[in-house]
């Protein structure tokens, strides 16, 4: 794999399902490319990082730390998905700690080089919004229905678990 961002894959993920090609290419050019080995961080949980992973290649490990320090898997990314939605578009501290399941390969966007497309590319900008909010929107469903199904089995079973 090259130090560039490939449009094919930036395509095949969440944040490019809806672009063109040429729109793909435009985004790729502006994306970093990081490399990580088994077992290595990504960003911490509380960290000032504001940048967006996209997962093309290899799993990710989202983990968060409960009041005891302990670490919880919280999910496993799969290959086209993408993280730190929050911090990218909220400039907020990190709410996990991503770490590479086996060796990754993530395409960086920081809001910076976002922003540069804005002015040139604003179509572009409005199909990424888009992506991230249908993104966030996903996970919130999904927390909800696991708090509805955690809620389900303490009241059926009458706090007895």
């Amino acid at each position: 794999m090259s130090d560039t961002a490939d449009h094919k894959l930036v395509r095949n993920s969440s944040v490019g399902a809806e672009l063109f090609e040429d729109e793909a290419k435009t985004l790729a050019a502006v994306l970093g490319v990081r490399r990580l080995k088994d077992g290595e961080l990504l960003v911490n949980e509380g960290g000032a990082e504001q940048t967006l992973f996209i997962l093309v290649a290899g799993k990710l490990a989202v983990v968060s730390s409960d009041m005891g320090g302990k670490e919880n898997l919280v999910h496993t990314m799969k290959e086209g998905e993408c993280a730190g939605t929050r911090a990218f578009v909220d400039r907020t501290p990190r709410k996990a700690t991503l770490r590479a399941v086996g060796n990754a390969t993530v395409y960086t966007l920081t809001p910076e080089a976002f922003e540069s497309l804005v002015d040139t590319h604003p179509r572009l900008v409005y199909k990424v919004m888009r992506a991230l909010f249908r993104n966030t929107h996903t996970n919130l469903m999904r927390m909800n229905q696991e708090s509805q199904e955690l809620s389900n089995y303490i009241h059926k079973s009458q706090g007895r678990y």
